[in-house]
């Protein structure tokens, strides 16, 4: 029960985790972060989200919000407008009230120029605070720094000063019942850049007046905390930037763009709820399916606890006795086979704590997450380690021809583990590297071409059992995910492709007539009939690639629009297919020919062997390593990532011969093959679905932040989960299948109609979930 055992480890990491990190993230957002890079703000713990033009208008829709202060609360409103306008001008006599308002959106801000805190501070936000006077929805405030320079930094003043803000606090905690309030703690200054008549605003008089500040509001109420929140974290970021101020008292602009997207932030993320803006967000309430769900793991881990204590209890039972004659011990062991039951039992036990694991991870908002930052040396000195590790790891191979099965499964692993690399690093931004990993992306789905067109060609067997073993374990995990994590199913895009592409590939050599190589053999006409039938293939996909109209049309039919709609439409599953249109058809064009060309003895595939003579193996190798070059200085060429990927589906493939050729020709090449690789290869569809919650974040938009503060240790950590959780679910998935899709015809189409049961009843939750959502 070792793996139990496992499961409950995690389970008893993540209990840990649950006492330490239920923090509130908007605290954190609004105190604590880093810079990632020159302009990159990471909040602690969080992810925040940069809002767009039309998102800020319509989170602030009918909204009031006010800025009260002095010239550095001013830089901050122009820097809020600028999220909802970038056109509005800094204009006008600086030491006045500003006003702005969107008619259309319906969005006022106002700036209240009050450069301190006296009397005439008080009186403004007085009148706020009456019953009869409409507030605004979002009040900042702040200013010190005048007070600094017109009593030339006495102590008088910081008295003073304390004073009017202990009169003020009352009025705002008032304020905070009812409207979001900010007070702005003050930013440092950069003493050497400031004019003569500013020398006296130093760093230790504004500490002094943020200590005051943040020690009389926070104790304004005797009970509770304050519901006064403290802007403390324009602090840090001036501390990272102020040198790059003109007066040494402003701060550069691209800092207070920060502060105001922090803003932003803070009170649109619980409205928007955007997926890659997790500060802030409450939990996702739980979905009726959800609840199902959380209830039918609950029965499994119950029911296989209860089956383990019998089993145990009986086991004790027949504990080895003493031989009165002999004195030697008799074990009376009963060699029972493991029940279908268990095995059911223990498979959706340990899958149960698992999900929970998931949930946990990416939609309870229990551990932290942070954004992505690309650099190149995120992204290829990873690389260049699995890369040593995956050559350091070989062994020879079982057999030697081309494209053998551990040959693809090393292909399959180091593509992975390229892929996962390229997706935590963030490396989409980079052009060259995001059409590099579109061949690869490719080349998984050639091997689908291949592999399937392959076994239908040689085994014939178009059998159901065939069907549902290769469904069931392309999708089990998706379909529990999108349960789970309430995720539509076309959120893991990938497991769709190979899904359709697979019924493509059956449906094509199934139809009549029904074309295998033992039938091909007997006369040669039919390799033209299944020619033929690959000609009718490639022009049904370029009319669907060409044919957008007719392609939604079939995919917006009820049911298929529950399995293909993202967002409301199938513009994203069209991009997708279309993107990769042709490589599935090459690949079984490639399997046609290779087979044909081995029943023909023309390769010659012995262990150490050229595949061909000499000549013409160096030939093929050279134009090979020509041809892959000339894709990769063309994909690093890349301008424009539309036209770009436009071109992708028709030259792909240049590539992927040009690796199996590189690969397959060389004898000695053909003979070895990386374990390392291989191994991660196994498990390569598990590994590609469980990093979008265990491994990244927010649907793969964020990183997963196991332990704070320490990102190499975090990453050590979550990913060594990671592939141990991937691993346990590839052997549940095979488990699952041998008990769920049995061989017996009979006894399987009463599990497909089990099936067919429970998908018609996820349906109809589903929509009645959608309708409640309306």
């Amino acid at each position: 029960f070792a793996d139990i055992q496992k499961n409950h480890s995690f389970l008893a990491f993540s209990v840990v985790y649950l006492a330490v990190l239920c923090n509130d993230s908007c605290e954190y957002l609004l105190s604590s972060g880093r810079f990632l890079g020159e302009k990159v703000w990471q909040p602690h713990s969080c992810m925040m989200h940069k809002y767009k033009i039309s998102e800020a208008k319509n989170c602030l829709v009918d909204k009031h919000i006010a800025f009260i202060g002095d010239s550095r609360i001013r830089q901050l409103f122009y820097s809020f407008v600028k999220i909802i306008n970038p056109q509005f001008k800094e204009e006008g006599n600086k030491h006045e009230n500003i006003p702005f308002e969107d008619k259309i959106a319906s969005v006022k801000v106002d700036f209240l120029w009050h450069p301190e805190v006296n009397g005439s501070m008080k009186q403004c936000i007085k009148v706020w605070t009456e019953d009869s006077i409409a507030k605004p929805h979002v009040i900042v405030a702040g200013a010190a720094t005048w007070s600094i320079k017109i009593h030339n930094g006495s102590s008088e003043a910081l008295s003073q000063y304390k004073m009017n803000i202990t009169s003020i606090a009352p009025l705002l905690e008032k304020l905070a019942k009812t409207s979001d309030v900010y007070w702005v703690l003050q930013d440092p200054v950069y003493e050497d850049l400031l004019s003569e008549n500013r020398k006296m605003i130093t760093n230790e008089k504004i500490d002094a007046y943020n200590e005051a500040a943040v020690s009389i509001l926070n104790s304004s109420t005797r009970n509770s905390k304050s519901n006064v929140k403290m802007f403390s974290v324009s602090k840090l970021i001036a501390q990272e930037t102020i040198m790059e101020s003109l007066d040494g008292l402003h701060l550069p602009e691209s800092s207070r763009e920060t502060s105001a997207m922090i803003l932003m932030n803070v009170y649109c993320n619980k409205i928007l709820k955007p997926v890659d803006g997790s500060c802030c967000q409450p939990r996702p309430p739980l979905t009726l399916i959800q609840k199902l769900a959380a209830c039918f793991f609950t029965l499994s881990i119950t029911g296989y606890l209860i089956f383990y204590i019998i089993h145990r209890n009986a086991h004790r039972k027949n504990k080895p006795c003493t031989d009165l004659e002999s004195g030697e011990e008799k074990k009376n062991i009963i060699n029972t086979p493991v029940s279908s039951l268990e095995i059911l039992l223990q498979s959706f036990c340990k899958l149960g704590l698992i999900m929970a694991y998931f949930y946990m991870c990416d939609r309870a908002n229990l551990f932290m997450k942070e954004n992505k930052f690309y650099t190149h040396s995120s992204f290829f000195i990873p690389i260049i380690y699995i890369l040593v590790l995956g050559v350091f790891y070989n062994e020879n191979t079982k057999e030697t021809k081309v494209l053998n099965r551990e040959q693809t499964d090393e292909w399959k692993g180091w593509m992975q583990l390229v892929i996962l690399i390229y997706h935590i690093s963030g490396a989409s931004t980079f052009l060259p590297v995001y059409m590099h990993i579109r061949v690869l992306v490719a080349a998984y789905l050639f091997q689908t071409g291949y592999g399937h067109f392959s076994y239908f060609w040689i085994k014939g067997d178009f059998g159901i059992h065939r069907v549902c073993q290769v469904l069931f374990r392309l999708n089990f995990l998706v379909v529990v995910l999108c349960i789970v994590m309430d995720r539509p199913y076309q959120f893991y895009y990938f497991v769709p492709l190979v899904t359709v592409w697979f019924m493509i590939i059956y449906i094509t050599l199934s139809l009549w007539p029904q074309i295998i190589q033992k039938k091909a053999n007997g006369n040669c006409f039919w390799h033209f009939g299944l020619l033929l039938k690959l000609g009718f293939l490639l022009l049904f996909i370029c009319f669907l690639a060409y044919s957008q109209g007719a392609f939604e049309k079939i995919f917006s039919l009820w049911p298929l629009s529950k399995c293909f709609e993202l967002k409301g439409n199938v513009y994203e599953w069209w991009f997708r297919w279309r993107l990769d249109r042709y490589v599935v058809f090459h690949g079984m064009l490639f399997a046609f020919i290779y087979l044909a060309l081995q029943k023909r003895q023309v390769l010659s595939e012995g262990k150490g062997e050229p595949l061909f003579s000499n000549k013409i193996s160096n030939f093929l190798l050279f134009i090979s390593v020509v041809s892959f070059l000339t894709y990769s200085i063309w994909a690093s060429s890349c301008k424009n990532k539309a036209e770009c990927n436009e071109l992708h589906p028709s030259v792909s493939v240049v590539q992927i011969l040009a690796f199996i050729l590189i690969r397959n020709i060389p004898g000695y090449a053909r003979s070895v093959y990386s374990s390392f690789f291989a191994w991660f290869g196994k498990i390569s569809l598990e590994l590609f679905i469980c990093q979008y919650h265990i491994w990244l974040a927010a649907d793969t938009r964020g990183i997963l932040v196991l332990i704070p503060g320490n990102p190499m240790l975090n990453i050590i950590v979550s990913t060594f989960i990671f592939v141990c959780v991937a691993h346990e679910i590839s052997q549940i998935t095979n488990d699952l299948a041998q008990i769920i899709i049995p061989k017996d015809n009979s006894s399987l189409l009463k599990r497909l109609a089990c099936i067919a049961a429970f998908f018609c009843g996820l349906l109809i939750l589903s929509s009645i979930q959608d309708k409640s959502k309306q």
